[in-house]
């Protein structure tokens, strides 16, 4: 069974999940904030990291990425075409509006699309990516098991916000319709 082990984050309390399982040594993570909690949970119960997955590039859920893939350089970074532009990009990611220019750049991004999958236990459900934007144009939705990660998609009884540059009412409008039916019967775990 996967574990999930969530971090509030100093930065409009963004949210990081951890994703592990007893027996493996080497966990996933969604969305990377402040680092210092995630390296020493990580320590804690002696986990690498195999992948990271970007729900959207925003730099509040951004933000540690560089520091943790120092740390971690052998792991993955999952994204859509979008955000593996917005990372390169202080503009499209925000940071340069917030007082801190991020930027990454790296060789370990996979782009990933709507309706993939991929393995990330032995003997579990597969997770699926789901397109959502509308908030950004790079937003990903992301499923395993009776689990619907929705980054900031959809944040119940906040709703969607779509004030952001790049961002678009009617997409988030759409996405948030599919996101309801995909993810009903199943708990919703949002980036805020």
């Amino acid at each position: 069974m996967v574990t999930i082990h969530d971090i509030t984050n100093t930065i409009f309390s963004s949210k990081t999940y951890i994703l592990s399982k007893e027996g493996y040594d080497r966990a996933w993570i969604i969305d990377v904030g402040d680092i210092d909690p995630l390296v020493r949970y990580l320590d804690s119960c002696h986990l690498g990291i195999e992948g990271i997955l970007i729900t959207h590039a925003h730099f509040d859920h951004i933000y540690g990425l560089n520091d943790l893939v120092k740390k971690y350089p052998d792991c993955k970074v999952y994204v859509t075409e979008y955000s593996k532009e917005a990372l390169a990009s202080d503009k499209l990611n925000l940071s340069k509006y917030h007082g801190q220019s991020i930027l990454y750049v790296n060789d370990n991004i996979v782009v990933v699309h709507d309706g993939e999958r991929i393995k990330l236990f032995e003997d579990e459900p597969t997770m699926e990516f789901y397109e959502t934007p509308g908030h950004n144009p790079g937003c990903l939705s992301m499923s395993i098991g009776n689990v619907f990660f929705t980054g900031d998609s959809y944040i119940p009884r906040i709703g969607v916000d779509t004030r952001l540059p790049r961002s678009n009412k009617q997409q988030a409008q759409q996405s948030l319709e599919r996101i309801l039916t995909l993810s009903e019967g199943k708990v919703i775990l949002c980036g805020h």
